[in-house]
């Protein structure tokens, strides 16, 4: 960037706000607001005249001060992101006046810019705004009347995170008037922090107060109890706080000083072998060996040596004795993933050696003891398994000692932002790229999804997210879903009226978006090997789940009648009942309707 709009020049007139506007959506079927990917808010200045009224009394005029300018500031960092985004390829007053442009949007108060000074070389930025109208001086003088000194606190922390995330550099603001104190309008005026003289002593003012201090100090070594409670492994602590994440620790907690045989089972993709190692980490075999074996991945031919090992010249090839993965796990923790693949044969010899605590190597004759303590995990239904005839009943008696069921990930929804972040931060340095967060939407998009991948799933997607997000901005929804399409929604046209969002210029937006999100879907579907009518009865079922059983409000989200709803359930039923549905059929069964 170069100079620009040094003070002794007039500043141009800001650009047209249509663009932040349609970025601006009322959602007519769900109660949210959206501003791009960020939740918003309507609330009354009477509201937050309450909270600031209740501040004074409570905390006193310096640490209210104080904590409302922080707030501001949060808020800016927000919208800053927006700014390059929007208008990435316009000028720098162009782009830096969507702060300016998005606080009147958002009813804070009406700016006119007076001088904008900005030189990269000589690292110098200088920002004079008028401001009128201001909420906050209405509010607080209203409440406490003429004041001595400004009050636009959470105005003025606004300008200061704006101007700091825009610019990547501390940049702050100093109110020198203020409509509260008797003036005609309020002032203010910013530049970076070096530039100050006084810099240090105003940016203490964004420093957490004293008491705030001691109550994260506080709550940071709460948190650093619960994370020595937490089962860990070497890729750090299990992450989780809901009921049934809870409930899972404390039956690894129970199990780990014991050497009792440990059953997990659980959908592909939940964790099963981190929570395994977790569970050798936190037993007194912590410092032994933990070897995992995945028996779906091995040749049926090989899982035999694998397991218990090679005597030299066993078969056309084995140059060498080698120990197999009894004898290398000998005084830790054998893995057995996917022990649902075994074969029956090998099952033969895994009961033995379960039972004797000793292996003998193919090829030869020598029986060798081992001390080794089993952790079984599977995604198949074992009892089911044992009455097809592709499982052993005694081995399934002897493994299923102290089973622990690991659920899905959409059974731990308050776990969901918990992993989603931990996983942000991990591909955010493994690709050596600096990630903001995710956007409300994306959050909400993550919190509803259906994950039958389960953590798995979510690590792909974060990863992907990362990729494709903007250096220093956020994860949106569409980077973690691309199927994702616009919702029925109002937005504001240029005249500041409420419009549908599928008319105009954003309604070929949306056309065009919805093609693209059509093209996706269908390879997905595609993909999915799923016909027609398995998808609508998906969907269907989804619906009716979602609405907790209620038709009518199934119907309204689908787009449909309440008995346009009612035929294709007898549809669906028909279909089950006829056998045509295939497996998910089968496993979900009929709907009511």
């Amino acid at each position: 960037m170069t100079m620009l709009e040094p003070s002794n020049s007039p500043l141009p007139p800001l650009p047209s706000d249509a663009d932040l506007r349609r970025l601006l959506h009322f959602s007519t079927v769900d109660g949210r607001i959206w501003l791009s990917g960020q939740r918003m808010l309507l609330v009354h200045t009477a509201a937050l005249q309450a909270l600031r009224r209740e501040l004074m009394s409570s905390l006193g005029p310096a640490h209210t001060r104080r904590l409302l300018m922080r707030a501001g500031y949060a808020s800016g960092e927000r919208d800053a992101l927006l700014a390059r985004q929007v208008r990435g390829d316009a000028s720098v007053f162009e782009a830096f006046a969507v702060g300016p442009q998005l606080h009147m949007l958002e009813g804070a108060v009406q700016v006119t810019p007076r001088i904008f000074e900005f030189d990269q070389a000589a690292d110098h930025y200088l920002g004079i705004y008028q401001w009128d109208n201001s909420w906050e001086a209405e509010a607080h003088q209203r409440d406490f009347g003429p004041q001595d000194s400004p009050v636009c606190w959470m105005l003025l922390g606004y300008a200061s995170g704006y101007t700091s995330a825009f610019f990547r550099r501390p940049a702050l603001y100093k109110e020198v008037r203020c409509t509260a104190c008797g003036d005609a309008h309020c002032l203010i005026e910013g530049r970076f922090a070096h530039e100050w003289p006084d810099g240090d002593a105003l940016a203490r003012d964004y420093d957490p107060d004293s008491m705030l201090v001691r109550l994260d100090e506080l709550q940071s070594q709460v948190e650093a109890l619960r994370t020595q409670l937490q089962p860990a492994d070497d890729e750090g602590p299990l992450l989780g706080s809901s009921r049934s994440f809870r409930e899972v620790v404390e039956l690894l907690r129970k199990a780990a000083p014991t050497q009792v045989t440990v059953l997990l089972t659980g959908e592909t993709g939940v964790g099963k072998e981190r929570f395994a190692r977790a569970l050798h980490a936190m037993g007194p075999r912590a410092d032994k060996p933990f070897v995992a074996v995945n028996c779906a991945a091995l040749p049926a031919e090989l899982i035999e040596s694998e397991l218990f090992g090679t005597e030299k010249g066993a078969y056309t090839g084995a140059t060498a004795a080698r120990p197999g993965r009894f004898e290398r796990a000998h005084g830790g923790t054998l893995l057995l993933d996917e022990l649902g693949e075994l074969p029956l044969p090998a099952q033969a010899k895994l009961l033995r050696v379960l039972q004797r605590g000793e292996v003998e190597r193919l090829g030869g004759s020598q029986a060798r003891k081992v001390d080794v303590r089993i952790v079984a995990a599977t995604n198949i239904d074992l009892e089911r398994a044992v009455a097809e005839g592709r499982f052993r009943r005694d081995l399934l008696y002897r493994l299923n000692v102290y089973p622990i069921h690991i659920p899905p990930l959409r059974e731990r929804a308050d776990d969901i932002e918990a992993l989603a972040m931990h996983l942000l931060h991990r591909y955010a340095a493994v690709h050596g790229k600096r990630v903001a967060g995710f956007t409300d939407r994306a959050m909400s998009a993550m919190r509803g999804h259906a994950w039958p991948g389960n953590v798995r799933e979510l690590e792909n997607l974060i990863e992907r997210g990362v990729i494709l997000a903007a250096q220093g901005g956020l994860v949106d929804a569409p980077m973690l879903f691309p199927q994702i399409g616009s919702s029925a929604a109002m937005t504001l046209n240029a005249d500041g009226d409420l419009e549908n969002s599928a008319s105009g210029e954003a309604g070929r937006d949306d056309a065009t978006d919805g093609a693209a999100c059509g093209a996706m879907l269908y390879d997905t579907v595609q993909a999915s090997g799923l016909t027609l009518d398995a998808l609508e009865d998906t969907l269907i079922r989804e619906a009716v789940t979602r609405a907790g059983g209620n038709l009518a409000a199934a119907a309204r989200s689908l787009g449909l009648t309440r008995p346009q709803l009612s035929y294709r359930l007898s549809r669906l039923n028909e279909r089950v009942q006829q056998g045509t549905a295939g497996d998910k059929g089968a496993d979900n069964g009929a709907v009511q309707s």
